[in-house]
């Protein structure tokens, strides 16, 4: 078992945005509570106070907790209080054994909409979080808020100003298929793979003819095909993959840009039949099994992060609304996260399950913590 005191090292770099009058709680008790709570299942302020009053005498253990519990207007005036972009580097700290050297890796670039974190009162729209996401790992390395998903395009740059992807292979949706994201990618010792959609509406049209053309000609492109039967459903998927791009008007713009892909996927369900075909850039010199890998991987984020999030930590009902303490709560949540998943005791419980299990379970509590070695337990007092 690692010193507990090195769980409140991972936050001892944080600035106290409180004037010192009205420090009656110290700041590293308020973020270490706060992220043991989530880890056990809290889902807002009072959650935390919950869980806290429970475990007060357990806490007292390795927190000094000179007034006791804060109450919830503490926590959520710190937490809005936050430098958000110290809490991310404490954050960035804390996970990054869990996600280790990211070169060989996927890392997935997405955006989430957290639904009620709007305030009508203030004219503000709800927040738009663009995620960096290491799928092998269930880790996120970083996030970024935005006020709305046209935003990503700004984002996505400033996010990767933020994370090391040296090694690793960048996917990224449509809203990221950009000639200056591509370069930027590039330039930070990272490969892309870029889905081509209507944003680039002259390239996808030479893209998607120059396939129909290729397709129909004698000479065979590398192909993969597999094919996925349950629930009722019946989806065959074709890939195929070109490195000739002598043809294409804009190669050059497109920095390190090697392969083009083409993703066809047939469903059969109960409802009718349907294919769509869907286009990819890559900096890559992909076969179509690897590039189909890397299209279907790029997913995980939506199932491994987004839908974890709001099934399991009810992000999407969350109703903490100031931006600073959503963008704050958000990366607790991603923090509890990315601990359960790694705790490896028992691979095959669900986050949900992990997380129940934390908040009864002392010593199971430690497993989690000790998912990575920057993590620390505390001690065993009841």
């Amino acid at each position: 078992m690692v010193d507990p005191s090195r769980l409140k090292e991972q936050f001892a770099s944080l600035e106290d945005p409180r004037v010192d009058r009205t420090k009656r709680h110290q700041l590293v008790d308020i973020v270490v509570i706060a992220m043991l709570a989530v880890i056990c299942g809290s889902d807002g302020w009072d959650d935390i106070v919950d869980f806290a009053v429970v475990r007060e005498a357990w806490l007292r253990s390795f927190l000094e907790l000179p007034n006791g519990i804060p109450s919830s207007d503490t926590f959520r005036r710190v937490f809005g209080a936050l430098d958000t972009k110290q809490f991310g580097r404490c954050f960035a700290s804390f996970v990054a054994e869990l996600a280790g050297n990211v070169a060989g890796k996927q890392v997935c670039l997405d955006g989430k909409t957290m639904r009620r974190t709007f305030a009508r009162e203030r004219g503000e729209g709800p927040l738009h979080m663009v995620s960096a996401f290491v799928a092998d790992h269930a880790v996120t390395l970083g996030q970024i808020a935005v006020d709305t998903k046209s935003n990503e395009i700004t984002a996505i740059p400033a996010l990767l100003d933020t994370i090391d992807v040296q090694g690793a292979t960048v996917t990224i949706d449509a809203a990221g298929c950009q000639r200056k994201i591509a370069e930027k990618i590039v330039a930070q010792g990272a490969d892309y793979v870029l889905a081509l959609k209507g944003n680039q509406p002259l390239l996808n049209e030479e893209v998607a003819s120059y396939f129909d053309d290729a397709l129909g000609s004698a000479v065979p492109l590398p192909y993969h095909e597999s094919v996925d039967k349950g629930h009722g459903r019946l989806e065959v998927r074709r890939v195929w993959t070109s490195t000739d791009l002598d043809w294409m008007s804009e190669r050059k713009r497109w920095k390190g840009l090697q392969s083009i892909v083409m993703v066809e996927r047939e469903r059969q369900t109960a409802s009718g039949d349907s294919t769509e075909r869907a286009y990819f850039l890559s900096s890559h010199d992909l076969g179509a099994e690897r590039a189909g890998e890397l299209v279907r991987n790029h997913w995980a984020i939506e199932n491994g992060l987004h839908w974890v999030l709001d099934m399991v930590f009810d992000e999407d009902h969350s109703r903490i609304r100031h931006r600073r303490a959503a963008q704050n709560f958000a990366l607790l949540r991603k923090l509890a996260l990315a601990l359960l998943k790694n705790e490896p005791t028992d691979a095959k419980k669900s986050v949900a399950r992990k997380r129940k299990r934390a908040g009864w379970d002392h010593d199971y509590l430690f497993m989690v913590l000790a998912a990575t070695s920057h993590a620390s337990a505390p001690s065993r007092a009841s």
